[in-house]
């Protein structure tokens, strides 16, 4: 039922498969509008030319359909109650529980002006020991999971969900099977903590296009969280490649002409404008924090593609997974794994040898990298160069391995440990004091 405030028009100008155009005055940018029945919303204004994307496709929309302009953008519905809560790409509940309440905010609005912003400080602890020795994350920090499409990334994700010290995690999932859907849901309840993680989800069976809504639903969320309860949030965005995709789609329909790889002109300011959300507040205003880490799968493992080539100008580094072919486990890649604002708590927030011994411990897997290229060109292997590849294995299953669940402190000892039982003091090249103190007699 329409009201009396709402535009209504029925002739529309063009149809193309995703979207429809009418004249019509008086619309706002991002406005929501149905198009005989369907959500649509506003992606183009010239003049009086209107250009509605419809979410769920075009077909069986006439030219004389009814067009009824909503007078408002994308909105959620915010407060505690978001919590332990499944929603789908338009903010409506999917796991069967109550309608929420709360104030109604725009999604998609501005990221916080630098100037209200504090440089990034504190640790975020993923319990995940190949991202916390090596690429240590920082509160307000947005890095990206470089991740071949047949990867465990999923399942990284739920675990650092699990593990993450943060006070909300919110999931915003896109494109995603209905198993992961499930195993997302099944995993969060055995564990016990959906009473600290929202989740948007749009799977594979839903319009290609609402992928576009949900990380501007998780990011209104992480917003209230960290803006209004002064939370540490952690915002899990997985697949950006999909979400690139659907942007793809919309802008080949619009006949806009594509960039590299078929990706619009705007991809850069569409990724940005998610990523830059991610914001350390300083203590006067509350000290919440919201970090991004996100999902993007390379296709044939090509870190040139638009995708990941645009993220990483965006992004704080990126986190590298590949499979061990030595242990035949996926580990967090030391080499193509890099965290730019590591430094900041490494040392400071974590123990004294923290910095010491992640770059003893690279140096070292570093030197067994080019002992197995050796090995592979026939040449002879030194003692050192042995023991550097058992000290490799070692390390790879121990440390980098995406199963292993340890903290900061026992992942330094156990590095201790792997350097004492494969190496002399010496060959380690840390400090002497920390030597006297750390090394396992």
């Amino acid at each position: 039922m329409s009201k009396a405030f709402q535009k209504i028009y029925t002739q529309i100008t063009a149809i193309t498969k995703a979207t429809c155009s009418l004249k019509a005055t008086g619309v706002g940018n991002d406005e929501l509008a149905t198009v005989n029945g369907k959500l649509a919303q506003v992606v183009k204004i010239m003049g009086d030319d209107v250009t509605l994307q419809v979410f769920q496709g075009t077909e069986g929309i006439p030219t004389n359909a009814e067009v009824v302009f909503l007078g408002k953008a994308p909105s959620l519905k915010v407060s505690d109650q978001l919590a332990g809560r499944f929603f789908n790409a338009y903010g409506d509940p999917i796991d069967g529980g109550p309608e929420i309440e709360g104030k109604e905010v725009e999604i998609g609005g501005p990221s916080v002006n630098p100037v209200r912003r504090k440089q990034p400080s504190e640790l975020i602890a993923t319990g995940i020991a190949g991202i916390d020795l090596n690429n240590t994350l920082v509160s307000g920090q947005k890095i990206p999971f470089f991740a071949d499409p047949d990867q465990p990334y999923n399942q990284v994700m739920a675990n650092v969900a699990l593990r993450a010290e943060a006070d909300k995690i919110i999931l915003g999932a896109m494109g995603m099977t209905n198993d992961d859907y499930l195993y997302f849901k099944n995993v969060f309840s055995n564990a016990g903590v959906l009473d600290r993680i929202v989740s948007f989800v749009n799977t594979t069976e839903d319009p290609a296009v609402e992928r576009l809504l949900v990380p501007d639903m998780a990011l209104a969320a992480a917003e209230y969280f960290a803006v209004e309860k002064h939370e540490k949030v952690l915002v899990l965005l997985t697949d950006m490649t999909l979400y690139a995709d659907a942007l793809a789609i919309v802008s080949n329909r619009m006949d806009q002409i594509p960039s590299k790889d078929s990706m619009p002109g705007s991809l850069y300011s569409d990724l940005a404008k998610i990523y830059e959300k991610a914001v350390q507040f300083p203590e006067e205003a509350g000290s919440g924090s919201i970090t991004i880490i996100a999902v993007t799968t390379l296709s044939g493992g090509d870190i040139t593609h638009a995708i990941p080539d645009n993220t990483g100008y965006i992004t704080e580094g990126q986190l590298y997974l590949r499979r061990d072919s030595d242990i035949g486990k996926v580990i967090v890649d030391p080499f193509r794994s890099l965290s730019r604002l590591k430094q900041l708590v490494a040392g400071k927030k974590t123990r004294e040898d923290h910095p010491q011994v992640m770059n003893a411990a690279v140096r070292l897997y570093a030197d067994a990298a080019n002992a197995k290229t050796k090995l592979e060109n026939g040449f002879d292997l030194t003692d050192y160069d042995e023991r550097c590849l058992a000290f490799a294995k070692d390390y790879s299953s121990k440390i980098l391995a995406i199963d292993v669940n340890i903290n900061t402190t026992e992942m330094l000892d156990i590095a201790w440990q792997l350097f004492a039982k494969h190496f002399k003091p010496e060959e380690v090249n840390i400090k002497q004091a920390l030597v006297d103190k750390y090394w396992v007699k």
